[in-house]
């Protein structure tokens, strides 16, 4: 008799851990499931606002080269106003508001090819430098 208390003792401290273990478990599992939202949160919207900003330029580009089209159409080759043409359809058909389509990086990689072909005919020097970061920026005093 005595032997089966001290087992039973022994039972109840090893399901004690185990109990403990597992809502330890559940509990910072939740805690990092949160934490990851939010973190992923984050991450989407930097990224989001860099992809934005990205299409912004090449979309005022293909703006300014447009209105020059359309002033003066002998401003620039046949070849260039196709390019042109081209880089505006891709922007236009960049999934904005479906972030997870699967073609957002080949129309991206042909956006940027186009750019760097439109801008090496033209032999203009002209890059997307992207948000500048801290180390970027001189200080400046006042």
């Amino acid at each position: 008799m005595q032997s089966s208390n001290l087992d039973d003792i022994f039972d109840s401290a090893v399901n004690l851990e185990e109990k403990h273990s597992d809502e330890g478990f559940k509990d910072g599992f939740a805690d990092g499931l949160a934490i990851g939202k939010q973190e992923g949160r984050e991450v989407g919207l930097k990224h989001g606002f860099e992809v934005g900003e990205e299409l912004g330029f090449y979309k005022g580009c293909v703006d300014v080269w447009t209105s020059v089209i359309h002033v003066n159409s002998d401003s620039f080759s046949a070849r260039v106003q196709n390019n042109i043409k081209h880089m505006k359809e891709l922007i236009d058909k960049y999934p904005v508001v479906d972030p997870e389509n699967e073609n957002v990086q080949e129309i991206m990689e042909a956006l940027r090819l186009k750019f760097r072909a439109i801008t090496a005919t033209l032999g203009v020097k002209l890059d997307y430098q992207g948000y500048p970061k801290s180390t970027d920026v001189k200080e400046t005093e006042f």
